[in-house]
């Protein structure tokens, strides 16, 4: 009797594989050839999963997609059942930015996903989605008027964190001091006008 095979078992590992390869050797390197002998499988057997490296390098994004949800629910919880806007904040993008070895791990896969896609619009249309719904998501908990450009603001902040820490131009401790006076600007109580003399509001 054939063995039966868990196709998404084999899917994901195939994805770590290519995950391995594209954090170890860079994007240049992840070709179906390498990915099976990362794999410990053939070729065909690659090909037989994925048909193209677009679709590869997708569901690879979607592992560690998986993996981050899965990191920042962990850290949100330890928060307690009502966090404040800013509190979640800082712990979802603290727990994005690449950090630690696991978070650096997976974000040399997301920055090289990243590179693939500038020449290739077709496969970035998952992307502009997500950072259309994330930007959204980061304005409904920011104050003001202008939440949504400050939101898209902070996601490029996060991106650009992310791409110093993992070129090594910043430390985790730098990337983390820079976050938290970005934060302390966007949540900071604006001034009010009394008299002609510009104030701090009183907390």
């Amino acid at each position: 009797m054939p063995k039966k095979v868990d196709r998404q078992k084999r899917r994901t590992q195939i994805a770590d594989a290519l995950m391995r390869v594209a954090a170890e050797q860079g994007l240049e390197a992840v070709s179906l050839r390498h990915v099976a002998a990362e794999a410990g499988v053939s070729a065909g057997m690659v090909q037989h999963y994925f048909r193209t490296k677009d679709e590869m390098m997708t569901f690879a994004l979607d592992v560690v997609r998986e993996r981050t949800q899965i990191r920042v629910t962990d850290a949100v919880t330890h928060l307690g059942s009502a966090p404040s806007p800013r509190d979640l904040l800082q712990t979802i993008i603290g727990t994005l930015l690449p950090l630690d070895e696991v978070a650096r791990a997976d974000g040399r896969v997301a920055l090289a996903f990243l590179a693939y896609t500038a020449v290739r619009p077709t496969a970035s249309a998952a992307l502009r989605e997500e950072t259309e719904q994330m930007v959204g998501f980061i304005a409904g908990l920011l104050p003001g008027p202008d939440a949504e450009n400050a939101a898209a603001g902070l996601l490029a902040l996060m991106e650009g964190l992310g791409v110093y820490l993992l070129g090594g131009q910043y430390t985790p401790d730098q990337a983390r001091g820079i976050l938290d006076s970005h934060l302390d600007r966007l949540f900071a109580a604006p001034p009010e006008h009394t008299g002609g003399i510009v104030t701090a509001r009183s907390a």
